[in-house]
């Protein structure tokens, strides 16, 4: 009865959809405010319907309900609390219900939010946000419903893909669904923009937060799946450049272009067509990249769905909300021609935009490197693999061309450069640079991409160090307090900037734990016995002994490790080879050690059954600077989004 109950919810919030988008469409005819009203407790009752439906759906998956076939295909009896609730997204249909609700809480946040100081594109706010409402809630009703009954119903489940019982994949769906549903409202803003002739910079001034926590959310999203794939899968890597990673890092890209480009209308009131552009390939690439996942049309570990019927819809869908945003822009194209033209190349205006050219091209190499398999496949027949030598061949310069331009954007100013201006600037960061590669090589590092991006972090770091010492300094003349105190003095008069070159820093920091976990990993693989011992870099691995152990709904092979090094014990590693009891399906559980900012990796992908085990190690240096690197950004954008509000915003 309660699944019933979250299903009619759901059916009456596809109702109110339609009832949104018909009275917002009254109000712009009519003029009349009470149909705004309307549309406004359209959206709101949806949010608390849908609530309604994810509700019924834990409460299903909580009293392990199997007659809901949602429920027996994706949870076991076994499958332990935590576990069971994240199992409500853990398919096809209950992520799509997931994507529906967050929509509708975001929806609702922005309606109540701006009613008062957006009266005038209301209306159009709530036909968009509906419009897309009514696209998934149509999905989910259906072709897609988590609320169908199993008859007869099984005694138990078949239990949650056991890749996904882990604490990683609890959270990383919400938020990337988070900052892909978080797009939607700049997306909307820009297209009520479009539809209400009002083209000035109103609009991104009062999406800007939106728009960074929409970041924040599939930047952290991002990074906890590769968190994931790094320790669950048991490769020791992060990012493999699998389709379906792809298929978030294309938003993430155009969407941090988006961030900067927006810095250019509201300083010089250029770049109008551009922002509109990119705000709606940004949303455009967030619905493709849920089609992607969802649609079946990727094999990859992460696509849990096979669903090429109801993908054709996903795909109809998709091209009929891009077909009307770029007409809209092609329609308004005209009145968006910017007065103001470009002083010269050698400025922050001309920075910003090969900034977004950089960004783009990634975008497309990555979108090229996904979907050109699929073309071929469609067209050929036949199978084209496209990995990562392809995508390291093209990303790397192009990352380290946006690094480079991450050092200059910020000290060259707006309008025109003089040649006095840049020496004062990027003298020392220049030097830095140099010196940090030479150093670099003396240190026995010979790689390009090394050189390059020891560089372009030397460079970018020191221009940022000196801005924050420069500014410290002045602020502490001036109000006579020391330097740290001034420090905060100035970040407190300009939060936004400085919480940016925070998140700048994080980046840094990333990219040199990526640089050296990508070149100077060591890995090695062996087949060993009880006693046997085998070396990796500095260290020896000794298996002390293999034992059985068990967990609520699996058992494992364990191996004993001591880890040692120049005869010293360090500590004992205990990878497992798990077999999980219900779907009997096996996973490699890993043992990570972390050692001077990097990680002894270890795992036993198998173990036969006359006592020789697989083991296969992996040392990989600075890694924890990647994690570290993202927890700056995430401090840098959490600023960013807190800060005083100013009376010019």
């Amino acid at each position: 009865m309660i699944i019933e109950i979250g299903h009619f919810s759901v059916v009456v919030a596809w109702v109110l959809s339609l009832l949104g988008i018909g009275s917002a469409l009254a109000a712009l005819r009519s003029r009349n405010p009470d149909w705004v009203r309307v549309g406004r407790i359209a959206v709101t009752a949806i949010f608390l319907l849908l609530f309604v439906g994810m509700a019924s759906l834990v409460y299903s998956f909580l009293t392990r309900d199997f007659s809901v076939l949602y429920v027996a295909n994706n949870s076991n009896s076994k499958l332990p609390f935590f576990y069971t609730v994240a199992a409500v997204w853990g398919g096809h249909e209950g992520s799509l219900l997931l994507w529906a609700f967050i929509l509708s809480a975001f929806s609702t946040l922005a309606v109540w939010l701006h009613w008062r100081t957006q009266p005038t594109i209301m209306p159009y706010l709530i036909a968009v946000e509906s419009g897309v409402m009514l696209g998934f809630l149509s999905l989910i009703v259906f072709l897609s419903s988590p609320f169908a009954r199993l008859v007869p119903t099984p005694a138990d489940g078949k239990d949650l893909n056991p890749l996904l019982q882990d604490p990683a994949m609890v959270m990383h769906p919400p938020m990337l669904y988070m900052g892909y549903v978080g797009f939607s409202i700049p997306f909307a803003f820009a297209m009520a923009a479009l539809f209400s002739g009002r083209l000035g910079e109103e609009w991104i001034k009062v999406t800007q937060r939106w728009t960074i926590f929409a970041w924040l959310c599939l930047t952290t999203g991002i990074l906890l799946g590769g968190y994931w794939a790094y320790y669950e899968l048991g490769w020791g890597g992060y990012w493999g450049w699998d389709p379906v990673e792809n298929a978030s890092f294309m938003p993430w890209l155009v969407g941090t272009a988006y961030l900067h480009s927006v810095l250019v209308q509201e300083k010089r009131k250029m770049f109008k067509v551009w922002n509109l552009l990119l705000i709606i390939i940004t949303f455009s690439l967030s619905l493709i990249g849920t089609f992607l996942v969802r649609s079946g049309v990727l094999t990859s570990v992460h696509t849990f769905a096979t669903d090429p019927e109801r993908g054709l819809y996903i795909l109809l869908f998709i091209t009929t909300v891009i077909g009307i945003a770029f007409g809209a822009l092609i329609f308004q194209s005209k009145k968006l021609k910017s007065q103001i033209e470009m002083d010269s190349f050698i400025s922050r205006e001309s920075v910003f935009l090969f900034n977004n050219l950089f960004f783009l091209v990634a975008a497309a190499t990555v979108f090229l490197g996904t979907l050109y398999p699929l073309m071929v496949e469609t067209l050929q027949g036949g199978k084209v693999t496209v990995g990562p030598p392809y995508y390291n061949a093209v990303f790397m310069p192009i990352a380290l061309g946006l690094l480079f331009l991450m050092g200059v954007g910020p000290y060259i100013p707006w309008r025109k450069a003089s040649t006095s201006m840049l020496k004062k600037n990027f003298l020392v960061p220049t030097i830095v640079g140099v010196v940090t590669t030479i150093l670099l090589w003396l240190t026995g590092i010979h790689s390009l991409y090394a050189l390059s991006g020891g560089f372009v972090v030397g460079f970018s770091a020191s221009a940022i160090f000196l801005d924050f010492g420069k500014i410290s300094k002045l602020y502490a003349n001036r109000e006579h307090v020391n330097l740290l105190q001034g420090f905060f003095k100035a970040f407190s008069a300009n939060q936004r900037r400085y919480s940016s070159l925070i998140t700048h820093i994080g980046v840094l920091v990333l990219v040199v734990g990526i640089i050296a976990s990508t070149i100077y990993q060591t890995e090695k693989v062996v087949s060993m016995r009880v006693g046997d011992t085998f070396s990796i870099a500095d260290y020896d691995m000794k298996l002390l002994n293999i034992h059985e152990v068990k967990g609520t709904n699996w058992t494992a092979q364990e191996g004993v490790f001591q880890v040692t090094r120049e005869n010293e014990e360090i500590t004992k590693l205990r990878p497992q080879k798990r077999v999980y009891t219900a779907s009997q399906s096996p996973t490699t559980e890993s043992a990570i050690y972390a050692i001077n900012m990097g990680h002894i990796f270890l795992t036993m992908p198998d173990v036969s059954p006359d006592g020789v085990a697989v083991a296969r190690g992996v040392i990989n240096p600075l890694i924890l600077w990647v994690w570290g690197g993202g927890g700056i950004m995430g401090l840098g954008v959490l600023l960013n989004i807190f800060r005083p509000r100013r009376r010019e915003e």
